[in-house]
């Protein structure tokens, strides 16, 4: 990806966040891109790509929260995951509206639903990796449960911070999502 498409996409997630699906055009992106409309068609032929791009460029990302590191030994990894989604950067309320927005174009569209679904199975793929790592009593099975009990407390935690900013309650999933790998 070009510094450009990722200055471009940077600006679509703002605007998407700050007005919704309604608010995103190719003109608007531009404007809060600091690019030239031209520009936005050399890179995308249209709303609905720029959009999947946008939602592709997501799912990579979290896909890299999840990550096998060599670094840190294999629980410590997995501690450093499931940290990660209660970092302040994706605690607000700003990116969690973003979140919110995709999610719902996912329910209602079937090309950001399946961008969506792929992401997800790569996310709970990675998550589950990291559990077997750290966990290797653990069976195939009871590792992708663990990891998808994970997703759940990990979007619940998402959602209910959107509604109620709490850092005990957030505390308590964070907590929650140790307990459910290491317990």
């Amino acid at each position: 990806m070009t510094g450009r498409e990722s200055q471009i996409l940077d600006g679509v997630l703002r605007v998407l966040a700050r007005d919704g699906i309604s608010g995103v055009s190719m003109r608007a992106v531009a404007r809060e891109a600091g690019v030239a409309v031209g520009l936005m068609n050399y890179y995308f032929d249209d709303k609905s790509g720029m959009i999947a791009a946008a939602l592709e460029r997501i799912g990579e990302q979290d896909a890299a929260m999840v990550e096998v590191s060599d670094e840190v030994g294999a629980e410590d990894a997995l501690r450093l995951a499931l940290g990660r989604v209660g970092d302040p950067e994706l605690l607000n309320v700003d990116y969690l509206g973003l979140r919110l927005q995709l999610w719902s174009l996912a329910a209602v569209d079937g090309r950001y639903a399946d961008i969506n679904h792929k992401a997800q199975l790569r996310y709970l793929d990675g998550l589950r990796a990291l559990l077997a790592a750290a966990r290797p009593e653990l069976d195939v099975d009871t590792a992708s449960a663990k990891a998808a009990e994970i997703l759940v407390t990990q979007n619940g935690m998402w959602l209910t911070t959107i509604l109620i900013d709490d850092a005990d309650l957030r505390a308590q999933a964070l907590a929650r999502c140790e307990e459910i790998a290491f317990g």
